[in-house]
């Protein structure tokens, strides 16, 4: 009897073990393929990818994984990430497909004038964002369950030796310190890659209300979107690490067209995504991740407001 039950102990613990890396194995290729699908087909094969199918293509895999979920009990508890693809997908389709082509918005998106199209822009994008929290609101009830809070800017910080963080350190101290590390970092590579005029401050600050807009606006949608919204449908099945790290990747990899652009701007946005993800799961708020990505944000609208920089470095 004793042989049996250590037996059944131990099919549990095997099962158990199969179940979690089903689920990874499975959270981390539906990521990736959604991800890579645009620069694989416009870097390695050339094909132009039109604004239908950018979002089509990931409605079509979350779709696919969402049967998934029904068809395959051991990775059903992803059916949440694969409904926010979905979410995800359908809300940026509708609002970068149909509603910017209405001739009212595309008057404004096509504005010359960076205080004009730029703020329109990041104001359209609130719109996926507030259909993003509509879904997460369904999915986990209490918006604390997925960020939407201050949080504790006190916080303590869990250390990682690699990045100097030591134990007893509070995101008080830490948010501070990466507000000027961060900023430091993108403005280097911003004046590397821009080669800014060496006005450019007088030439920036007209557009400053403008660019401060913008900063909050993406801000906070690039936040509460790609960030707050994996966190929220990936901890609780994956743990804080994988879904850190899943969410950093993601995020990392949908900045090879954006700013910072290439490989390196994957490399710092993915780095920035963690950062700013760990300030989410250990203060459960989104204000520190805010403030920070909003800093980053000014620089680069900044840059882009006098023409020094574009997205993909076009």
């Amino acid at each position: 009897m004793m042989g049996d039950a250590t037996a059944l102990r131990e099919s549990e613990v095997v099962g158990d073990t199969r179940t979690r890396m089903s689920v990874l194995v499975t959270a981390w290729a539906v990521i990736l393929v959604i991800a890579l699908f645009r620069i694989v087909l416009q870097e390695v094969f050339q094909y132009p990818v039109s604004q239908d199918l950018r979002w089509g293509a990931p409605a079509l895999v979350a779709l696919v994984g969402l049967v998934l979920t029904y068809a395959w009990k051991a990775v059903r508890s992803l059916r949440p990430m694969m409904g926010l693809f979905l979410v995800l997908a359908g809300a940026e389709w509708l609002v970068w497909t149909r509603v910017d082509r209405l001739p009212f918005f595309q008057r404004l998106l096509h504005n010359p004038s960076f205080s004009v199209s730029m703020p329109v822009e990041k104001a359209m994008g609130v719109v996926v964002t507030l259909i993003v929290i509509l879904y997460l609101s369904l999915v986990q009830k209490r918006r604390e369950a997925f960020f939407l809070a201050k949080g504790d800017l006190a916080a303590p910080a869990e250390p990682v030796k690699w990045l100097g963080i030591k134990a007893g350190e509070t995101w008080r101290t830490l948010g501070r310190s990466f507000a000027v590390y961060l900023s430091l970092g993108t403005l280097a590579f911003l004046i590397i890659a821009g080669r800014p005029p060496l006005d450019i401050v007088v030439r920036a600050l007209p557009f400053l209300p403008a660019v401060l807009l913008a900063a909050a606006l993406n801000a906070f949608n690039e936040e509460m979107s790609y960030k707050a919204s994996f966190l929220a449908v990936l901890e609780g099945i994956v743990g804080k690490q994988q879904s850190l790290l899943l969410m950093a990747a993601y995020f990392g990899i949908m900045h090879y067209y954006g700013v910072p652009y290439g490989i390196i701007g994957v490399l710092l946005a993915a780095f920035l995504g963690w950062v700013l993800g760990k300030s989410m799961l250990e203060t459960r708020g989104l204000a520190w991740a805010w403030f920070l990505h909003f800093l980053q944000d000014v620089w680069i609208f900044a840059f882009m407001a006098i023409g020094s920089i574009t997205p993909g470095g076009q």
